[in-house]
């Protein structure tokens, strides 16, 4: 209890402060999405953000010096998944280490109780991993560009990111904890048919929407669709929308919504 009191009277503090505008610059630069949100929104994430950023311990890496932008852009990123969920679900993410390029990981022992959300390969470049009880290991280069380019519908933070949401109840499986028992029957119907589709356009060599790479397992799956969503989000509900809309009831956001209002907004030449 005194912690706790502890904890929400520093964080109070820490918002009273008033936000930085050389973060705003740096978000509005590195974090695409970012203009898509409302104003009530835009204020949530960067609450979160400055939150997120106090209290995880985070490390250059490789020869990296740590910036603001660097964990500006992060956290925004990272934050964005949980504008509308329990704003503790990264709770059990301690450490950041951030890398300037791609790099390649070496195997490495599992700490007690640690579960990573693949099986454990040899080594391989990687852009990001996110460990259950170990670190979120990213790349800045890809950080900054997948942040910038929500069209490639790739983003390594909301990937690792969306790994941390779905270890919340210890496994990698590709279900995160839902709000209730409808929620979890409908998620396994349209996930798993939605997954096995994926698996199988990639067996006979067939485009899909979806990353390649969420036919690898379930946990990535889930990652690879939570990039479309918030990064091609009128693509997938098109294409997708059972899928969408699943997602869409996980997140308790509507980021295609978001995309037509602000195009509707938009001044026409």
């Amino acid at each position: 209890m005194l912690f706790h009191w502890l904890r929400e009277r520093r964080r109070r503090r820490l918002l009273a402060e008033p936000f930085p505008e050389a973060w705003n610059e740096i978000i509005r630069r590195n974090v695409a999405h970012d203009a898509w949100l409302d104003e009530g929104e835009r204020r949530l994430l960067r609450d979160l953000l400055r939150v997120f950023i106090h209290e995880k311990n985070w490390e250059g890496c490789g020869g990296l010096e740590l910036s603001d932008e660097i964990r500006v852009t992060i956290a925004a990123q990272a934050c964005l998944l949980i504008l509308n969920l329990p704003h503790d679900a990264y709770r059990r993410v301690r450490t950041i280490l951030v890398y300037p390029s791609t790099v390649v990981a070496p195997p490495r022992p599992l700490r007690a109780f640690e579960v990573p959300t693949a099986p454990v390969q040899g080594p391989r470049p990687i852009l990001g991993e996110a460990w259950l009880r170990g670190p979120v290991i990213l790349v800045w280069d890809a950080v900054r560009r997948t942040g910038r380019h929500p069209e490639s519908g790739h983003n390594v933070v909301y990937h690792e990111f969306a790994h941390q949401l779905d270890l919340l109840d210890g496994l990698a499986d590709g279900t995160p904890p839902l709000h209730d028992r409808e929620e979890v029957r409908r998620w396994a119907e349209v996930c798993s048919r939605e997954y096995l589709a994926l698996r199988d356009r990639v067996a006979r060599g067939k485009p899909s929407l979806l990353d390649a790479y969420g036919a690898t397992n379930e946990a990535e799956f889930f990652a690879v669709a939570t990039e479309e969503f918030f990064d091609r989000p009128v693509p997938l509900r098109t294409r997708h929308p059972q899928l969408y809309e699943v997602l869409q009831g996980f997140y308790r956001q509507d980021p295609a919504a978001r995309v037509e209002a602000r195009s509707s907004s938009s001044p026409t030449a």
